[in-house]
């Protein structure tokens, strides 16, 4: 049986406190791209919800996001940003008026004990209102902060083919992308070097691995941006 989670720190005279932080965490999982929903409530009132708290004392935002996920996953995200504040008059769990929404993500291979079970975006039917909108929030976030961030290799092993790492980008873009378009923008990026490993597939040429090390140029960054199959 599945601990409930802990719910965020009520004030002296009951009432709830005053925000919590809650937190989407996207996963690759065998359905497609997960989220990480511990169990809230037990029985036939059982329903998904995600991580959610208050800080303790002295503890910051992020920390507070970054312990809810090792409570709930039992490890530490492989990164995390914050999504903004949800404060739109609608139901919370914890009957809050305010809540903080982080995003965070984690290797499939990250899971070691948590109490948490992974659900597929078509299962967040079942979230109270307000999470449900820091979910849709989360994912949007996610998907605009990829041409600037790192955020699909920290779901690969530290050595990846190319066809894994756009095979990543599929999955947490939510479409197919062009095989040269893809191929193209990442040269265009600076973003992988090849390594001297290769592995078979079969009949078929080996595949090289690749690793994630971003040259450092004197112009602005540019953005990885590539084109979806119409």
């Amino acid at each position: 049986m599945r601990d409930r989670p802990s719910p965020p720190s009520r004030s002296g005279t009951g009432r709830p406190a005053p925000f919590t932080v809650d937190v989407v965490v996207f996963s690759p999982r065998e359905r497609g791209l997960g989220v990480l929903c511990p169990r809230a409530g037990r029985g036939a009132k059982e329903r998904r919800g995600l991580p959610y708290g208050a800080p303790r004392d002295g503890e910051t935002l992020e920390r507070c996001a970054r312990r809810l996920v090792r409570e709930a996953a039992g490890v530490e995200p492989s990164w995390i940003e914050q999504v903004g504040a949800f404060a739109d008059g609608k139901r919370h769990p914890s009957d809050s008026d305010l809540s903080i929404g982080f995003v965070a993500v984690m290797p499939s291979s990250s899971d070691h004990g948590g109490r948490g079970d992974w659900a597929t975006l078509g299962e967040l039917g079942a979230l109270s209102p307000r999470q449900r909108a820091i979910a849709d929030g989360a994912l949007s976030a996610l998907r605009t902060r990829m041409d600037h961030a790192p955020i699909a290799f920290r779901l690969l092993s530290p050595q990846f083919t190319l066809s894994e790492l756009q095979q990543t980008y599929e999955l947490l873009l939510g479409k197919r992308l062009h095989k040269a378009s893809f191929r193209r923008a990442l040269q265009a990026a600076f973003l992988v070097e090849p390594t001297d490993h290769w592995r078979s597939e079969g009949r078929g040429r080996p595949a090289q691995f690749y690793e994630f090390s971003p040259r450092k140029r004197r112009s602005a960054r540019r953005g990885v941006r590539f084109d979806a199959l119409a």
